[in-house]
C-alpha cells in the first residue's frame, strides 16, 4: 500500500534526484503552483538535482520559455527532458519516413526545427494525408473534440499502412478547470483501429534513457534507487516509475482529484480503491507537491 506524506521533504533526503512532471504537478498549463516550486527549490538548495520529464511535444528550450510565462523560476530545476526532443529524434531518424502528415497547432511546428544530435538527419517535408508516408502527431485539432472525429482519416492512414509517431503520450490534461486531450488520446484511437503508434513519451523508456542522460550530465553516477519519479498521471508517471523501477510520488490531487477526493489530501479508501483500479503501486501519495 502507498505510504500518504504530508510534504516532500518528509522524504526527500533518501534521494539525490527528482524526475519531476510538469503539468499537474508543477503548473495547471496556466500558472504555477507557489508550494510545488517551492518544494523544489528547497529540496535543490539541500543538495539535490531536478530533472522535469514531461511529455510535451516539444523541445526543452521552448519548454523553458513556457516556464517563464507560467513563473516557474530557473532555480526550481537543474534540467529538462521532453517527450518531444526523444520524438524528434526518432523523426530525424526515419522512423515514420520523409513525407508526413502532421496533427497539431501552430505553435507545435518548432518539432520540426532541425536537431543538431542527429548526424546526417532525414530530409522532413510536410504533405497532405494521401501523400504521407507517416504521421507526426503533437496533439488534436480541437482538444476538446473526442478523437473519434478522426476515425475517417485513420481509416485512410491504417489502409496506407502509415505509422504513427506521437509526440506526447498523455491521454488529457487539464489546462486551468478545463479538461483537454492530447496526442495520446489519438494514438491509442489509432492503435485501437489497427494501426501502429510509436510513443517515445511517459511511460516508454526513450524518455527515461533522456532523462539520466540529463542527469548524468549534472552529476554523474546518481543510481535508480536515488532517484524519485513524482508525477500525477497513473499510466504515464507511475506507470513509467513502476516500468522503470524507480521509486515514485503520486500527486493526488491532480488528474484523479475527483476519483481520489483529494481535497488537502486524498481519502485513503478511495485512493486504495483507485490504486487498485488503475493497477499501480506509488510508493508514496500526496495531495499536491509541497
Amino acid at each position: 500500500m502507498t505510504q500518504i506524506i504530508s510534504q516532500l521533504s518528509d522524504i526527500s533526503d533518501r534521494y539525490d534526484a527528482l524526475f519531476v512532471d510538469l503539468w499537474g504537478c508543477v503548473h495547471n498549463g496556466v500558472k504555477a503552483f507557489p508550494e510545488a516550486v517551492a518544494a523544489l527549490q528547497s529540496y535543490r538548495a539541500r543538495g539535490g538535482v531536478v530533472v522535469l520529464v514531461t511529455n510535451a511535444p516539444r523541445s526543452r528550450h521552448e519548454v523553458a520559455k513556457q516556464l517563464i510565462k507560467f513563473d516557474v523560476p530557473e532555480d526550481a530545476y537543474d534540467a529538462i527532458a521532453t517527450s518531444g526532443d526523444s520524438a524528434r529524434a526518432a523523426m530525424f531518424t526515419g522512423a515514420v519516413g520523409s513525407k508526413v502528415w502532421f496533427m497539431g497547432h501552430d505553435f507545435d511546428l518548432t518539432f520540426f526545427e532541425p536537431l543538431s544530435l542527429i548526424d546526417n538527419p532525414v530530409h522532413i517535408e510536410r504533405v497532405p494525408l494521401a501523400e504521407a508516408e507517416g504521421i507526426v502527431c503533437c496533439g488534436p485539432f480541437d482538444p476538446h473534440a473526442d478523437p473519434a472525429v478522426n476515425r475517417p482519416e485513420f481509416i485512410l492512414a491504417k489502409q496506407n499502412g502509415l505509422k504513427l509517431l506521437c509526440a506526447n503520450p498523455d491521454i488529457v490534461v487539464d489546462r486551468g478547470e478545463r479538461r483537454e486531450y492530447c496526442a495520446g488520446a489519438l494514438a491509442k484511437l489509432y492503435t485501437e483501429m489497427g494501426g501502429e503508434s510509436l510513443y517515445f513519451g511517459k511511460p516508454h523508456p526513450p524518455i527515461y534513457d533522456l532523462a539520466r542522460r540529463r542527469l548524468s550530465q549534472i552529476r554523474p553516477g546518481i543510481s535508480d534507487a536515488s532517484i524519485l519519479a513524482i508525477g500525477d498521471g497513473p499510466a504515464t508517471d507511475i506507470l513509467g516509475a513502476m516500468g522503470e523501477d524507480i521509486d515514485s510520488l503520486f500527486i493526488s490531487g491532480g488528474l484523479a482529484r475527483e476519483e481520489t477526493k483529494t481535497t488537502h489530501q486524498p481519502d485513503p479508501t478511495a485512493l486504495s480503491d483507485y490504486i487498485k483500479k488503475e493497477k499501480i503501486s506509488p510508493t508514496y501519495t500526496i495531495g499536491a507537491l509541497r
